[in-house]
């Protein structure tokens, strides 16, 4: 074959970034809790309506992935993101703080346009479909 005729070389396929990233903190925090649960046991992330501000992060054990919902494993965790999450979850950084009174998840989210006084509830745009 000349080298006219050789195909063209096509660059090597990424893989997209996970939908979120875990934080050090948020990974011990989360190897903790997943100690005294059944084997194969993960955390689902998801996106609830309602709250003063529209929506709310929420937070379950499961041991089922469905076929659309995205699974990040980093740190010695798993955490699976509810399918119907994903685009409102696209670059998120799911972190762990504590303070004087409270400890909690959080999460840093760059499609997150407000949230509610208290804290617990949050408006958040969809990220564009190709985001990922």
């Amino acid at each position: 074959m000349s080298v006219a005729e050789t195909p063209p070389v096509r660059p090597a396929r990424r893989s997209p970034p996970p939908v979120i990233r875990i934080t050090d903190i948020a990974a011990e925090r989360l190897r903790e809790i997943l100690a005294d649960a059944e084997p194969g046991t993960a955390v689902r992330v998801g996106i609830e309506n309602g709250g003063c501000a529209g929506m709310s992060y929420k937070l379950d054990f499961t041991t089922d992935v469905a076929p659309l919902d995205s699974v990040v494993e980093d740190k010695g965790v798993k955490v699976v993101v509810d399918s119907k999450a994903v685009l409102f979850l696209i670059g998120t950084e799911m972190d762990f703080k504590t303070d004087k009174v409270s400890s909690q998840f959080v999460f840093n989210n760059p499609n997150q346009t407000s949230s509610c006084g208290c804290g617990e509830s949050v408006a958040i745009t969809p990220a564009a479909a190709d985001a990922s």
